[in-house]
């Protein structure tokens, strides 16, 4: 080794690179610590999409890691435990506090139990953290826990002494009484380890009851990125300040009974809001404005008030989307002006150059003559509801998080992420998208709505800011949006016109084209992947598998992995949910069944029932070398290396 690694780095930066290297030892060392690195298998990569804040199922799917644990068992015990252990053995790693309860009040002998479950637990968790450095284990374990539990998985039973040392730590936890906590500390390491990183490819937030549970579960979670999908932009933009995207959050969550999520999850007084719709609409039976809710956790008793704060803040909303359509002309969606299409005589509304009955025409705040302006009574609302989603904490943290973490796109281990599509003209090209003027495609076209985005909640000038916060609501129900993928929203025509034609929802080409693998690899190629390997992996279009619809498309380039996780759209698509591994032998794509209950999960060890649809095998078990992470730890090698030059060649001097 010579000048050549050094004539790489100038010695500047070498010298600022000896201050966490000082002397030669140090240096190689951490060379040979990250040259062994490289060499272990790849971390397990798991993908979830299309959350809609069902928190449960989302817990139990983290948990299990889509089946991940299970293998593990399957793994390590083969045919020594039977079906019936293993399942105990799974739903305790699950659920340990729960199932520790549940059998402490069983009558049976715990000192027996903990001995035989520690030393299995002991052996998952082993097996579980066999492809992590010993230093990156040491950094996951509990404080509490660390050195026993560090002892226990590092041990050779296999020598008499090890084995002898070994049991006595066992005995002496159960002897002092530590068993149970021992027991949870093993099992969230499990958890651990059998994921190295999360992707979640978008769409956390609306329909389910707890997308503010899911939001704090992904903060504590150990490695996670977020691609945001037209549902986390329509929350954002509401922390952000942007009324339009603010109404039409308390739409959703009013449509869909879940308006404690923002009164009780979130802290924000709906009692205005509550005042507000009885006033005007006390008599109306606001029968356009149905609820659709989860039966097993709505109190019906509360439908009626619901339903008017559903058509209130329904309301509000299209005049405050009016208002910005006419301020941002170059957004180009004057279709979407309704108000002033309705004939408050004739009782109708032209749609399109046609006119078609109103389902419901008591609209005592809308003027014929200015329709988009907010009563005094409705500004007055909106200015409330805004002040108190700007100034709640626990929103705000949330987005901050979702900031951080998150972009339109990914791309990450020769895979492409997103939520959505990627814009195509009807011939499969990507189309051109004006933003404020200028015009994107492709991966051009991400970056520039992201940067607006970003401005739109952190930009100190007024102006962009605006701007900014107008894209969260263009995002959101734009045509030419990536993450909304459709040619329109019909929600008015959804409430107010009774013909179904006027509900359609125009899919963009992409989804015509996504069978065809030309098409396809011009995408990756137009953000930076070429070869066979190179995957994308995708969110937001439900796939109806009782329809026998697949979400393996294009001979396996490209995987839709939303499957019905929200509960609203599992009588569409007849299954729970898809989700994906993809581990150091290659991708797994299982389809779940819908998740009982945690209750369930732990009396009778019912797991997520789940179909595995897709094994592709890679052609050799894959290393961290074959990592993004292992080309950025070959670049600090080359780096250490030309630092080891220096220090020889005395250029730089020891410390």
């Amino acid at each position: 080794m010579g000048s050549s690694e050094e004539s790489k780095y100038d010695i500047p930066y070498l010298r600022s690179l000896s201050r966490i290297y000082p002397n030669i030892a140090s240096t190689a060392t951490e060379i040979i610590n990250l040259q062994s690195i490289l060499s272990l298998p790849k971390g397990t990569e798991h993908f979830l999409s299309d959350i809609h804040g069902e928190s449960e199922q989302f817990d139990h799917v983290l948990k299990n890691g889509s089946g991940s644990v299970r293998r593990k068992i399957d793994e390590e015990f083969g045919d020594i435990l039977s079906p019936s252990e293993k399942r105990d053995l799974a739903s305790l790693i699950y659920y340990s506090e729960e199932k520790l309860r549940l059998v402490q009040k069983s009558g049976i002998n715990m000192d027996e139990w903990y001995s035989v479950m520690l030393n299995r637990l002991i052996r998952v968790c082993k097996s579980a953290a066999s492809k992590y450095t010993r230093s990156k284990v040491r950094k996951a374990l509990p404080a509490d826990f660390a050195y026993v539990i560090e002892e226990l998985i590092t041990g050779r039973r296999d020598v008499a002494n090890q084995d002898d040392y070994y049991n006595e730590i066992i005995r002496t936890v159960i002897e002092i009484g530590k068993a149970p906590d021992l027991i949870n500390a093993l099992c969230k390491c499990i958890c651990r380890f059998v994921i190295d990183h999360l992707h979640i490819v978008g769409d956390i937030f609306d329909r389910g009851p707890g997308p503010h549970i899911c939001m704090e579960t992904l903060m504590d979670y150990h490695s996670v990125d977020i691609q945001w999908g037209n549902h986390d932009v329509l929350w954002m933009g509401a922390a952000a300040g942007q009324e339009a995207c603010m109404a039409t959050v308390l739409r959703i969550s009013a449509k869909y009974g879940n308006l404690d999520i923002l009164e009780e999850g979130y802290g924000i007084n709906m009692i205005p809001l509550v005042q507000f719709a009885l006033a005007t609409y006390g008599d109306d039976p606001c029968d356009a404005f149905k609820l659709t809710y989860q039966e097993d956790t709505y109190d019906v008793k509360n439908a009626e008030f619901d339903r008017k704060m559903h058509k209130a803040i329904a309301i509000i909303q299209f005049k405050l989307e009016g208002q910005l359509i006419k301020r941002h002309p170059e957004f180009g969606m004057e279709d979407r002006l309704l108000l002033d299409k309705i004939d408050f005589e004739k009782k109708t509304v032209t749609v399109e150059g046609k006119q078609y009955p109103m389902r419901d025409m008591n609209l005592p705040t809308v003027d014929p003559k200015d329709p988009y302006r907010l009563s005094p009574e409705e500004e007055e609302l909106v200015e409330h509801l805004k002040t108190g989603f700007i100034k709640c904490e626990k929103l705000q943290r949330h987005t901050q998080f979702l900031l951080r973490k998150g972009s339109l796109y990914k791309v990450y281990n020769g895979n492409l992420l997103f939520h959505g599509c990627v814009p195509l003209n009807e011939d499969g090209t990507l189309k051109e998208v004006s933003v404020y003027g200028e015009r994107y495609k492709g991966r051009q076209l991400y970056d520039k709505i992201e940067r607006q985005l970003r401005r739109g909640y952190y930009a100190v000038d007024e102006e962009e800011k605006e701007k900014g916060q107008a894209m969260y609501w263009w995002t959101w129900i734009n045509g030419d949006s990536p993450v909304f993928g459709k040619g329109k929203m019909t929600t008015f025509e959804r409430y107010f016109i009774e013909d179904k034609v006027t509900h359609k929802e125009p899919k963009n080409p992409y989804y015509k084209h996504y069978e065809n693998p030309e098409i396809i690899d011009m995408i990756l190629k137009e953000f930076g992947l070429e070869g066979p390997d190179s995957k994308i992996i995708n969110g937001h279009i439900p796939v109806e598998a009782k329809k026998g619809q697949s979400p393996v498309k294009c001979g396996g380039k490209l995987i839709v992995i939303d499957g019905g996780f929200s509960k609203a759209y599992q009588p569409k698509t007849g299954i729970a949910g898809y989700t994906l591994i993809y581990n150091s032998y290659g991708f797994l794509l299982a389809a779940h069944e819908p998740f009982v209950s945690i209750e369930k999960a732990v009396k009778e060890g019912l797991d997520i029932h789940s179909d595995t649809i897709l094994r592709e095998n890679v052609s050799h078990r894959m290393r961290v070398a074959d990592t993004d992470n292992g080309k950025n730890i070959k670049e600090e090698i080359q780096e250490l290396k030309a630092l080891l030059s220096a220090y020889r060649s005395g250029k730089i001097v020891e410390k």
